[in-house]
């Protein structure tokens, strides 16, 4: 057998350009790096030795370098993703939410973080977390439960099988998520006699399974007897590439389609057979069209509770669940009949299996009445001088959007209101990550979709607690020349959880700046601190400025508009009930009150 003679992290890294897609691109199609010690000798040399071929970029956070990636991946429906390596201790520690995210979400990510000494000579090196019961361990253990595969790299000889193992996962459909390669620092730079067959180019198929007959049969069976059936379609739609199926499905059979975040976007938002989207931050037409349902057929989702309203929606007493889904464990939820299978080959057996089968016929009222509900909230004030509301400043976005806008967004007040009320033209044009709901993606996100798709007109939403959460990724995207457009809604606090506070019987507190404990007030220039790290900016004081400034946006950059909105309203049609928990004791009136609602729900519920 032929040998080449490598270092660990160099026959990574020779493996990692050698593994392509049905498509012809490579799966990772760049590095992630922060370099410290733990993987700045062995992996930064082997990146450098790379980097004519490999693109190697360095951000200012782990984490958010992550989501960049993260949102890489997503953007491409999971067809090429991005690596992440980091030094040990802090810099892996950084990395575990954006594990979390990807895992969350069945997301590929690859993350390299850097480890302790395999041989133990020098221990403890720095940053590492000397575990008093257990040597074997370090940091990176914690990312063994938000990893769909952990490997601690401890013998350059492991690579042979954990590096298939590692690519296996990236590309399987229903296993799709992060992987973690914990090398330890030793043995990166240690050398191994590899096969050199193992670096030859290979192609990764993106399985597309079959359903099983028995499955198929029983499906056929439910949707027949169906009277009122609906599809709810989820992210797997668009991982699928099953949104024309969809369509084609729905179109044919007379189904209406409601979407989650993640399905948003799989038809376009004026289709005769859309509903617009469901749950707790859905829409009247969605969640009416639920509430009477025979038979909810979940495509590609995952049943979560703000799409089910915490399993309250779905109220007709002879209501039954299908659920397509490539990954059986979503397949099962609240005694689902399964049909596993890929989205769109799905799609496409029953369609032919249920042959001329319709629906019952739905008023297109239902929709007009939503819509007309949505243009009176994203309308202008009339008070010019009136504080806006960030459903006007969504109402401002929509009409400065265009087929090519993708609008990004993951966590507070923004992702209930754009999943409400924005009207998505395409597949692709909605971004949201609210598997995790994590804040910090946002502007991260921007920069992953931009280098995803360079001809997008991306635009990213992010309030001020957001903003000063996780903004060193906007320094990162001006370096790199990324031009992308940053809306920052300066609400002076957590508005959202603020509200959700209220509404539980809770007193405002500690989520407006205003209702904090702090010495001073706060007063945070989003304009002077954007420009600081190279972003044109502008401070907007009125909805009617903000559409002005939209209209100039464009060209190289970041473009970065401030504006402040009012922390309370928000958007009173839609949506449904979410199971927040209210405390049964308290010596708050409004607790006790909120206490009593929320028990009646409950109760309304478990009838269900």
């Amino acid at each position: 057998m032929k040998t080449i003679r490598l270092t660990g992290a160099q026959a990574m890294v020779r493996y990692i350009e050698n593994q392509f897609n049905e498509d012809g691109d490579r799966i990772i199609e760049g590095v992630w790096a922060i370099f410290g010690h733990g993987n700045v000798a062995g992996i930064g040399e082997a990146l450098f030795a790379a980097k004519d071929r490999l693109s190697t970029y360095r951000g200012h956070n782990e984490q958010t370098m992550a989501h960049a990636a993260i949102a890489y991946a997503k953007q491409l429906k999971r067809k090429r993703a991005m690596a992440v390596s980091s030094s040990i201790g802090p810099g892996a520690a950084n990395m575990v939410t954006a594990a979390a995210l990807a895992y969350v979400n069945r997301l590929p990510v690859l993350l390299i973080p850097g480890d302790v000494f395999a041989n133990r000579a020098p221990d403890p090196v720095l940053q590492q977390v000397e575990t008093f019961a257990d040597g074997t361990i370090s940091v990176n253990d914690v990312f063994k439960p938000v990893s769909r595969y952990f490997d601690r790299i401890m013998r350059p000889e492991q690579l042979i099988t954990a590096l298939p193992r590692t690519f296996r996962t990236l590309t399987d459909p229903a296993d799709c998520g992060p992987v973690t390669l914990a090398f330890c620092q030793d043995v990166q730079a240690e050398a191994y006699d590899f096969p050199v067959n193992m670096f030859e180019k290979k192609t990764w198929v993106m399985r597309r399974p079959e359903p099983d007959a028995t499955e198929l049969a029983r499906a056929v069976a439910a949707i027949k007897a169906a009277t009122n059936p609906v599809i709810i379609a989820g992210g797997g739609v668009h991982y699928a590439d099953a949104c024309e199926t969809l369509k084609t499905f729905a179109e044919t059979h007379n189904i209406p389609v409601v979407e989650t975040q993640a399905g948003k976007s799989a038809l376009p938002w004026d289709h005769a057979m859309a509903f617009g989207p469901v749950g707790v931050t859905g829409s009247d037409s969605a969640n009416f069209v639920c509430r009477d349902a025979d038979l909810v057929i979940g495509i590609g989702t995952r049943f979560q509770d703000f799409t089910t309203a915490s399993w309250s929606l779905f109220q007709n007493p002879n209501r039954q669940i299908l659920a397509l889904n490539v990954q059986a464990y979503d397949t099962i939820k609240h005694n689902a009949l399964a049909l596993v299978a890929d989205a769109r080959v799905g799609l496409e057996k029953l369609s032919a299996a249920i042959g001329d089968y319709r629906g019952a016929d739905l008023s297109p009222l239902i929709c007009a009445d939503w819509y007309a509900a949505v243009d009176a909230v994203t309308q202008a004030p009339a008070d010019g001088n009136a504080l806006p509301t960030d459903m006007q400043v969504i109402g401002a976005m929509q009409r400065a959007a265009n087929e090519n806008t993708v609008v990004i967004c993951a966590a507070g007040t923004m992702p209930g209101e754009l999943h409400k009320l924005w009207k998505a033209a395409n597949p692709g044009s909605y971004h949201m990550e609210y598997g995790f709901s994590c804040m910090g993606y946002e502007i991260a996100g921007a920069m992953g979709i931009k280098m995803a798709e360079p001809q997008r007109d991306v635009i990213c939403f992010t309030g001020d607690g957001t903003y000063m959460m996780a903004n060193s990724e906007l320094a990162t995207a001006v370096m790199m020349g990324l031009d992308f457009t940053l809306i920052i809604t300066d609400n002076h606090g957590y508005g959202c959880i603020n509200r959700l506070q209220m509404g539980t019987g809770g007193a405002e507190f500690n989520n407006l700046l205003e209702h904090t404990q702090h010495v001073k007030p706060a007063f945070i220039d989003f304009v002077k601190h954007s420009e600081s790290m190279g972003a044109t900016a502008r401070k907007i004081g009125s909805v009617s400025e903000l559409e002005e400034a939209l209209a100039t946006r464009g060209g190289k950059g970041v473009q970065v508009f401030v504006i402040e909105t009012d922390p309370y309203p928000s958007t009173e049609a839609g949506g449904a009930w979410w199971d927040v928990a209210v405390p049964e004791v308290s010596d708050r009136k409004e607790v006790s009150e909120a206490r009593a609602k929320y028990e009646a729900r409950v109760n309304e519920r478990n009838k269900l």
